[in-house]
């Protein structure tokens, strides 16, 4: 039964990439040609979010960050803004959308929690 268990986490760990940092752009700019890449922590997210004909940002952002509310108050200084946060490496490049992908953050955290207590 634990080898079972063993290797459904291992199957796991290799389709969401929680052993590793996630890779995001980094960067501010109105281009949309973003070069930099940032090395995250496994609770993080990318991130892509865009101002109302301004600039747009992209950076690691923590998974329980990518909401309206909470974002409008890390960027207060944007009124405007639509914004795309996603879990998979360099995958901020495009343009931004309002979509969140909670249950698979949710699913990588407890796995993470439950790899920790093994």
């Amino acid at each position: 039964e634990d080898d079972m268990k063993l290797l459904l986490l291992l199957i796991c760990f290799g389709m969401l990439h929680v052993g590793s940092g996630l890779r995001c752009y980094k960067c501010q700019d109105y281009t949309g040609r973003c070069q930099d890449v940032a090395e995250c922590t496994n609770e993080d997210a990318c991130i892509s979010l865009s101002e109302k004909g301004g600039k747009t940002i992209r950076q690691c952002i923590r998974y329980t960050d990518c909401d309206n509310s909470r974002l409008s108050l890390m960027f207060p200084s944007i009124s405007s803004f639509t914004y795309r946060c996603c879990s998979s490496n360099l995958c901020n490049s495009g343009t931004a959308s309002t979509t969140v992908k909670p249950l698979l953050a949710l699913v990588g955290s407890l796995l993470s929690l439950w790899w920790g207590w093994m």
